[in-house]
């Protein structure tokens, strides 16, 4: 890959009071780079110079920017783009942080400038951690390492290792950056992280409170059981560890044959995938 830009970047942080914008921001305070942070809410702004960081209008922030990170809700993407975008100088790199919008054509769109998306994967569930902050940091980007994917549109090298200078700060520590495509990172979120694992853990949840309040099981024994068997499970399916018993096999074609589709598998469908990301952006409900 091309090496990164050796000198600092002036970077613009849109939305950043929101929690995305206040996380990548506490990450980017950190470097040499001339950062300024936008943020309309006035809840917003408050936290923004709570955590000691002046608040910048984007007008003045966005002009001179070499990247522009859109820390805003999907939903909020392409308008808040159409607005900004006019403004940009030549070759500056627009960094979303969900593929989303931009998969769905949503983000406006300049010739001269550089697309980026940058999603973190969060730290992985088979982290080795050594100290206390990386096990409390469930979600990543404070001490906890973990990977990023992210797509860029040009194909750039020279832009891409600009963006990847900026996404390995702005989600660090960061171990890997994965590269694909716009659509391929849609597949990944919100297909695989948010469809299925997503909706298996709050599954998991549920049973664990029927198990509490139907069955009448001690919170305490259902939650210690079903904390361990989930890590195992993890391990001996994703990772092979161990084989599950005879009798387990049998009742995970149970499970599967009472809970699972047959056709779930449909998802992985580009008209699955577009009706989800329609779903997830509110396309249907506008007039």
């Amino acid at each position: 890959m091309t090496a990164a830009p050796a000198g600092p970047l002036t970077i613009a942080v849109i939305g950043a009071g929101g929690k995305m914008g206040m996380r990548v921001s506490d990450n980017l305070v950190r470097t040499d780079h001339l950062v300024r942070y936008c943020e309309t809410s006035e809840a917003g702004r408050q936290r923004v110079q709570q955590a000691g960081r002046e608040v910048t209008d984007a007008v003045t922030a966005v002009p001179d920017a070499d990247v522009v990170i859109l820390a805003v809700p999907d939903i909020a993407l392409g308008p808040v783009s159409a607005d900004l975008v006019p403004q940009l100088k030549a070759g500056a790199v627009v960094l979303t942080l969900d593929p989303a919008a931009a998969y769905a054509g949503l983000l406006t769109k300049r010739s001269d400038l550089e697309y980026v998306v940058a999603h973190p994967c969060h730290p992985s569930v088979f982290l080795e951690r050594t100290t206390p902050e990386e096990y409390a940091d469930t979600f990543g980007g404070i001490a906890a390492p973990q990977d990023v994917v992210a797509a860029i549109e040009s194909g750039d090298e020279a832009k891409r290792a600009l963006a990847e200078s900026v996404v390995r700060v702005m989600y660090a520590p960061v171990l890997d950056v994965h590269w694909v495509t716009v659509k391929q990172l849609a597949y990944l979120e919100p297909t695989l992280v948010e469809t299925v694992a997503c909706m298996v853990g709050d599954l998991l949840n549920e049973a664990l409170k029927e198990t509490v309040h139907t069955v009448g099981v001690p919170e305490a024994a259902a939650r210690a059981m079903l904390l361990g068997h989930t890590q195992v499970a993890l391990a001996n399916t994703l990772k092979g560890d161990n084989p599950f018993s005879d009798a387990c096999l049998i009742a995970m074609d149970y499970g599967r044959e009472t809970i699972i589709k047959d056709d779930w598998k449909k998802i992985f469908n580009d008209e699955q995938l577009d009706t989800v990301i329609a779903r997830m952006l509110h396309l249907n409900d506008k007039g």
